[in-house]
């Protein structure tokens, strides 16, 4: 056992406990759940056990915030003594989504291979019994990532959506929420119900036909009269699996029913669930061209923005406006040619749209380089000129490495 005391004052009437209470001497006092009811049966505990405990190795949510709260003791240079006092509060333990995502964040960078299993284990399963705080979960972890690292999210969502088959549907579930949430939290400055629905509504837009996303992907021929069937009635299918796991929320279930016919115009205009609805549609079609399949070539990163960018009609869009405004108009995780005739790939956004941060892959005779070198986009002789698709980069690249560079 790793028994660290608790404060008393950490446990809440009424409520059950996130973890089991023991003695110093790791005597079980109350199981995980058991709810402590007043402060006569605390004060019983305490009696019998003279300072309440829990064990880290039962509890590694509690683990990980006990020792955020001995690093933040460490970073301000507190004595010994107030470090070995150090107690677990209630104020430590995260309770939200939010806050564990938070926490998270702090120990270590993002595992994007097991979030993308698990986010394809989750849209594949929408019956299940943990379906939604599982989704709370990936979604707060996404709103996180976004803003304390919107490139690295960016440049780790592209670099999966321009390669993934298998798992193309949640693949693309996260590109387009991570895409939605920067545009309407950065751009377009949406309150925090919207930003959420918008981020929500991505992820579940597709659930009712997530298998089937996946083996069209790999399908050579057309979609079979079953699958278009499939399809064309996949919103509402959507929103009717959302509807019976408890979800209520109008802006969420109006933006699922409508993200593949939302209303153009301006987004002022539009109801709230039309606005989020538009947005996602948007970033649809930016995430749907980029990504290949077995049927087709994959579009280069500028190009697919450009098709977001435009409405049915060739004019601006408002919504695809601000999906560049976000992301500039060479994302994270995009290639491009340089004026040096060197292939670069986008690491970060720039201070304009067009000059992002690049490092070279290829050099002038298209070959791959040695050490990588990165380039500033703003000087004339390695501005971009074009873009480039994923497809024509013939080189491997690992991505803690590149994700690290930027």
């Amino acid at each position: 056992m790793n028994l660290i005391p608790l404060q008393s004052e950490s446990i809440k009437f009424g409520h059950p406990l996130p973890f089991s209470l023991r003695t110093q001497e790791g005597t079980l006092l109350a199981h995980k759940g058991f709810v402590v009811a007043n402060r006569r049966q605390l004060d019983m505990m305490l009696a019998r056990a003279g300072t309440l405990h829990i064990d880290l190795e039962e509890s590694p949510d509690q683990a990980r915030a006990f020792m955020e709260q001995l690093d933040t003791l460490v970073r301000e240079q507190r004595t010994i003594g107030q470090i070995a006092a150090a107690q677990m509060t209630a104020k430590t333990v995260p309770t939200s989504p939010l806050e564990r995502a938070e926490l998270a964040m702090r120990s270590g960078p993002p595992d994007w291979q097991e979030m993308q299993l698990r986010a394809t284990a989750l849209l594949r399963h929408p019956e299940a019994a943990d379906f939604l705080p599982r989704l709370d979960r990936l979604h707060a972890e996404l709103s996180v990532l976004t803003r304390r690292q919107p490139d690295a999210t960016m440049f780790a969502l592209i670099h999966f959506a321009a390669r993934e088959l298998s798992m193309y549907s949640a693949t693309h579930g996260l590109l387009v929420a991570a895409v939605c949430i920067l545009a309407a939290r950065d751009t377009l400055h949406w309150d925090v119900a919207a930003v959420d629905a918008v981020g929500k509504a991505a992820l579940t837009m597709n659930i009712s036909m997530t298998e089937l996303q996946d083996e069209l992907a790999q399908q050579v021929g057309r979609p079979t009269e079953s699958q278009m069937a499939t399809i064309a009635v996949h919103s509402d299918a959507s929103v009717g699996l959302l509807e019976r796991q408890g979800v209520a929320d109008p802006l969420w279930l109006g933006a699922v029913r409508l993200h593949h016919q939302p209303p153009s115009g301006r987004l002022a205009d539009m109801q709230p669930h039309e606005r989020i609805a538009r947005i996602i549609e948007r970033a649809d079609i930016f995430a749907a061209r980029l990504s290949p399949r077995v049927s087709r070539w994959a579009m280069p990163a500028a190009v697919a923005m450009r098709a977001s960018y435009f409405d049915d009609e060739h004019r601006v869009d408002e919504g695809g406006a601000a999906l560049i405004t976000a992301m500039g108009v060479y994302p994270p995780g995009s290639f491009v040619k340089l004026a040096s005739n060197e292939t670069a790939i986008v690491l970060k956004r720039g201070r304009t749209g067009t000059t992002p941060k690049v490092a070279t892959v290829l050099n002038r005779q298209g070959m791959p380089i040695g050490e990588i070198v990165v380039r500033d986009t703003s000087q004339i002789m390695f501005k971009i000129v074009g873009s480039v698709a994923h497809r024509d980069v013939k080189v491997q690249l690992q991505l803690d490495r590149m994700l690290a560079m930027i």
